[in-house]
């Protein structure tokens, strides 16, 4: 199998991506391991292709999601951004993170769908920013530590988008 992703679908390592080539490519590949071609297949045939087919998947999940193609690419530099352990963050990120939680509350408590969409507004900016900063980090500057830090900031404006939906979502339930 191929050493990386990026090798798989024969794509530059990098954040930058051609998403059109990629998905030429994978859609390429996916044929080719499809199971209805390995229908009167032997049983081992048939498994190393539900194999490649699950890696062609697998790595098109990755590469094509901005986000988990930035931790693969730190974690292929061998920057492991230990989610679960390490929540080193900057300052000025952390007070976002509470005035974020905040106008959350605040939105909630009110009920005012005007609210969540300022609020989700404001943190899609945020991850539009994310992402510009973690692309120069990892292609540019090949500074994958703080890209490390950085994604997971993202990580985190990404969760906190999806709060805010879903209780925007929540708010417009009860309102109808």
């Amino acid at each position: 199998m191929a050493e990386n992703y990026f090798a798989l679908f024969e794509l530059p390592q990098g954040f930058a991506l051609d998403s059109s080539a990629l998905e030429a490519r994978w859609r390429q590949m996916a044929a080719r391991v499809h199971p209805d071609r390995f229908a009167t297949a032997t049983p081992a045939e048939r498994r190393v292709a539900m194999q490649w087919a699950s890696t062609i998947n697998e790595g098109y999940r990755v590469l094509k999601s901005p986000l988990l193609r930035a931790r693969y690419l730190c974690e292929q530099a061998g920057f492991d951004l230990q989610t679960e352990s390490n929540t080193r963050m900057d300052g000025a990120f952390l007070m976002r993170q509470m005035e974020w939680r905040e106008a959350l509350d605040d939105a909630r408590a009110s009920g005012d769908p005007d609210a969540f969409a300022r609020l989700a507004s404001e943190i899609h900016q945020a991850r539009v920013h994310m992402e510009a900063s973690v692309a120069e980090l990892i292609d540019r500057e090949r500074n994958f530590d703080v890209a490390a830090i950085k994604i997971r900031e993202w990580m985190f404006i990404d969760k906190l988008s999806a709060e805010v939906q879903s209780a925007s979502h929540e708010l417009a339930d009860r309102q109808h």
